[in-house]
């Protein structure tokens, strides 16, 4: 256990190496990304301008770039536009989401619906789907469109499941994983596999990159959801508790519940069946958190996916981009920002 735990408090230098490995396919990305969302509608081009400014890992985008490099891909610039449509479709995804949670910050800086409003952000996260979806078209390969479309539909469901069963905090770990597969590892396995494609592998390349992204994906959104109630840790534009706060169940809580006694499983139902909760709340459920150990748990049951990922990119031969790749598995992990 305490090999997990020290990765997490060290930063991994495979995504930085993985974004070096492919700086000038990226700054294209960027281009094109802005070159699509240009509007002679003055308030989508500020909105999108200012999504644009707010940044972000380009984690998806960076996926497809280095599968399709991982795969040999070389001449055109398909990887560049379809790296481009991941990123859109991630995009629209944080738009869409933070109007549902009533979210005030991401990344640091006030999100699109407090600054103007939620019809306005809702709006803006379907401006970036149609502009995806353009984009999808021009490529021409309908393999691509299959996969892309689909997981923009599994997305979305993903959401709705989560919907379904907010404050529900006696969940079953498998619906927790149910919706995250839809919610954050389907667009890593299409991120994934979508290099395979434009490269024109064959189909076990093509699954082995899908299970590799979509296992990646399960790993970064525990993670992510553990870091809410890792008050050890100072992060990057996140805000200790905010899942908490919206109510959200995940992985540290259903563990928690699992564990806990009858008196404070209790308790954790009166919280959660609030309409909102305080810091009160949050720290009675931060000290239940660290007598039973849940972030340690939560790190494990992630390690399992981590292996996994990492295991299903052995048919590729030794190169500096698998390397770099499964390196990844650990920095989705041990990040802090």
């Amino acid at each position: 256990m305490g090999s997990v735990i020290r990765l997490k408090n060290k930063i991994n230098n495979s995504y930085f190496q993985l974004k070096d490995s492919v700086e000038d396919r990226l700054f294209l990305v960027e281009e094109k990304i802005k070159s699509k969302l240009e509007s002679k509608v003055d308030l989508v081009q500020k909105m999108t301008n200012y999504h644009l400014d707010t940044g972000g890992k380009r984690l998806r985008a960076l996926l497809t770039l280095g599968s399709a490099k991982l795969c040999g891909y070389k001449k055109g610039t398909r990887d560049i536009n379809l790296a481009a449509c991941v990123e859109l479709i991630h995009g629209a995804t944080l738009m869409h989401d933070d109007v549902i949670d009533d979210s005030s910050v991401r990344r640091g800086k006030k999100t699109l619906n407090k600054i103007w409003d939620n019809h306005s952000s809702v709006l803006a996260g379907d401006y970036l789907l149609s502009r995806c979806f353009e984009m999808m078209v021009e490529d021409g390969n309908m393999e691509v469109l299959k996969l892309l479309s689909s997981t923009s539909s599994k997305i979305a469901q993903g959401e709705i499941l989560q919907l379904q069963h907010q404050g529900e905090v006696d969940m079953l770990e498998e619906t927790y994983l149910k919706i995250i597969s839809a919610k954050t590892a389907e667009l890593f396995a299409a991120s994934t596999k979508v290099g395979a494609i434009l490269s024109n592998m064959k189909t076990k390349e093509k699954e082995a990159l899908e299970f590799y992204g979509r296992n990646l994906g399960l790993t970064f959104q525990i993670a992510d959801d553990t870091l809410d109630y890792n008050s050890e840790l100072k992060l990057f534009g996140k805000k200790i508790g905010q899942d908490f706060y919206e109510g959200k169940i995940t992985l540290p809580i259903i563990l928690l519940f699992q564990k806990a006694n009858h008196k404070e499983r209790e308790e954790l139902r009166n919280i959660f069946s609030k309409k909102s909760r305080d810091e009160i709340d949050l720290d009675f459920a931060l000290s239940l958190i660290k007598n039973y150990k849940i972030i340690d748990a939560c790190y494990l049951k992630a390690q399992h996916y981590i292996n996994l990922a990492s295991n299903s990119l052995s048919i590729f031969k030794d190169t500096e981009e698998k390397n770099i790749l499964q390196n990844l598995t650990s920095f989705s992990l041990s990040r802090n920002f």
